[in-house]
């Protein structure tokens, strides 16, 4: 068993996990329109849900306006379903042609409950990362016991996971007061 080799797939396991938390950032609106608001928002496609990005033109041509352009008319109806669905709390506006969404300032209760949800998507990530550290040190030390790495090798490896961890976790910290900062301005 390479120490090197275990470290290095844990932490791509952590980086994963902090894509996912990315991600979940971009869903959440603050007063500036952005087309990834509705990266998570499928729709009805021939009986497949499909990304409205992949059956639609979608752009933020305003601060405060999204607009999405169907390649197809007839699935119109199912875009604006699948937005109103959504947890985004959009209106969204059909002219025929296109769907209008404007996007409004949130208030400060609605910013607040948003930074609570940052929090709760930053937690939730730390809670993998740790999980991930927890495998990984289940992992070393069941190496350890099958006598395929000394005891030093052990802890170790295990110092550079919980180093690895405590940066990752620190990083997530960052991400979340940046996004915070961010629903917070007005």
């Amino acid at each position: 068993m390479d120490g090197k080799a275990v470290v290095q797939n844990y932490e791509e396991k952590m980086d994963k996990t902090i894509e996912a938390l990315k991600r979940d950032f971009t869903s959440i609106r603050t007063g500036r329109a952005s087309t990834s608001l509705l990266d998570r928002v499928t729709v009805e496609y021939y009986g497949t849900p499909t990304p409205i990005k992949q059956v639609a033109n979608v752009s933020a041509p305003e601060p405060s306006l999204i607009t999405i352009v169907p390649w197809e008319r007839k699935i119109l109806g199912d875009i604006e379903k699948a937005i109103l669905k959504s947890d985004l709390g959009l209106n969204p506006n059909n002219d025929g042609a296109m769907i209008r969404l404007e996007i409004p300032k949130p208030t400060e209760e609605r910013r607040k409950e948003l930074t609570k949800k940052v929090s709760k998507y930053a937690e939730e990530a730390k809670v993998v990362i740790r999980n991930i550290r927890r495998d990984a040190n289940d992992s070393i030390k069941k190496a350890e016991k099958a006598k395929e790495i000394t005891e030093d090798e052990s802890k170790d490896v295990q110092d550079k996971i919980q180093k690895l961890t405590d940066k990752k976790v620190k990083f997530i910290d960052e991400l979340k007061l940046k996004k915070e900062k961010e629903v917070m301005e007005v």
